[in-house]
């Protein structure tokens, strides 16, 4: 998620309801994070925006979004909560504001990759839903700025709203994953009954041993170049069309016993 092109600020009023609308939309979570970046650079007006998410499994800080190029490194570049001042607001969830000399603060760790870590003016905003810290906003200046407290409550409030809507997001996200898994796993389990039938036929066929039958399946998977399910799926086809051709003769009824004497 890259290239984000500033808009003209906003009255507070057209801010809200931009927030809102976003906030109760259906948005996947990259366009999520497009509509976060685009709302923070609008309010912002800053030189560069970067978005980082929380990895529930490692407990990592992830880069995820950014306004300026950075294909990469999203997904790639990765920090420790406490690490950095995006490891330290992700940490204690509070805003850092270094109108200049950002480099100087002992908490700044720089990332050669990253082109915002010379800039200037550096700002921090915390993503937060429910009292748990979702990602961070990092905004970059490239020259020294003086801004107000308005501004500032203005982005902890952007914050704020974006972290429920990205929640939210990472949640659908995390769901539809959970759905393809689920999917994945009955084809697989489909799969290898398909498989499994098919070995019986070639063993009674054939006159193998099950192992014999799996090894003619792969071979002829890989002779092929086609999947042992598609493979499997043929010969049970095969199997089915010679039935139907030569059915097994029903057994002949028994013949009633003749009458004794």
């Amino acid at each position: 998620m890259t290239a984000v092109i500033p808009e003209p600020t906003a009255s507070p009023v057209a801010l809200l309801q931009r927030i809102s609308s976003i906030v109760s939309s259906e948005l996947s979570l990259d366009e999520m994070l497009g509509e976060i970046l685009g709302i923070t650079v609008q309010v912002a007006g800053c030189d560069a925006c970067l978005i980082y998410l929380i990895d529930r499994n490692s407990n990592e800080i992830v880069l995820r979004a950014s306004q300026l190029p950075h294909a990469k490194a999203l997904g790639k570049l990765k920090m420790k909560m406490g690490e950095g001042i995006t490891g330290w607001v992700a940490e204690h969830k509070s805003v850092v504001v270094l109108n200049s000399n950002a480099r100087t603060d002992p908490r700044f760790k720089r990332f050669p990759s990253l082109i915002e870590d010379t800039y200037e003016a550096f700002i921090s905003i915390p993503l937060v839903s429910g009292g748990d810290i979702v990602g961070v906003i990092n905004i970059h200046y490239r020259t020294s700025q003086d801004h107000s407290a308005d501004m500032i409550a203005t982005l902890a409030f952007v914050g704020e709203q974006m972290g429920i809507a990205a929640a939210k997001s990472i949640l659908a996200e995390d769901n539809r994953r959970l759905v393809e898994e689920a999917n994945e796993m009955k084809r697989q389990l489909e799969a290898r009954k398909l498989i499994e039938r098919a070995k019986g036929i070639l063993m009674q066929r054939h006159g193998l041993t099950e192992e014999e039958a799996y090894l003619r399946l792969r071979n002829d998977s890989r002779r092929s170049r086609r999947a042992m399910r598609d493979l499997a799926e043929q010969i049970i086809q095969q199997e089915l069309k010679t039935r139907q051709k030569d059915p097994i003769p029903a057994p002949s009824p028994a013949m009633p016993a003749a009458p004794l004497g």
